[in-house]
């Protein structure tokens, strides 16, 4: 079993459609064990009502995603731990604490984060952070 951590931009995929929502929905596969820091909730949450501000979706379908998203297998672990971490991790790549969350738990639970955010994904390649993170249209 290949344990990932994911972060709201693969999360989002896996219910609209979206550039890279196939390889976002093959994360899904039963061979992967799944977690995310308790700040993927008021994350995918702030997504959603973005698209519903900008009318890309309505209420009763954000409300639908995220019941959908509470039956998803997927690990849910709680921040404080990962705080100094994601702290020292920001402060090296410019990256948001936000972001260094996701990337703070990979590196502890010795896996990588699958992510879709390019910015992301391309601040931290000069970073000793880097073999944690996994561009989500490569393989695990």
């Amino acid at each position: 079993m290949t344990r990932l951590v994911v972060d709201v931009s693969v999360a989002i995929k896996w219910f609209l459609v979206e550039a890279h929502a196939d390889a976002a929905r093959q994360v899904l596969a039963p061979e992967n064990d799944l977690v995310a820091p308790d700040l993927i909730w008021p994350e995918i949450g702030n997504v959603l009502w973005k698209k519903r501000r900008r009318r890309e979706i309505s209420s009763e379908i954000s409300q639908a995603i995220l019941a959908d998203f509470r039956r998803l297998p997927i690990a849910i672990a709680p921040c404080d731990p990962f705080i100094p971490s994601a702290l020292e991790i920001a402060d090296r790549t410019g990256r948001s604490v936000y972001d260094s969350l996701y990337l703070a738990l990979a590196e502890q639970a010795g896996c990588r984060l699958v992510t879709a955010d390019r910015k992301l994904y391309n601040a931290v390649q000069h970073d000793r952070i880097s073999a944690h993170i996994l561009w989500i249209e490569d393989e695990p």
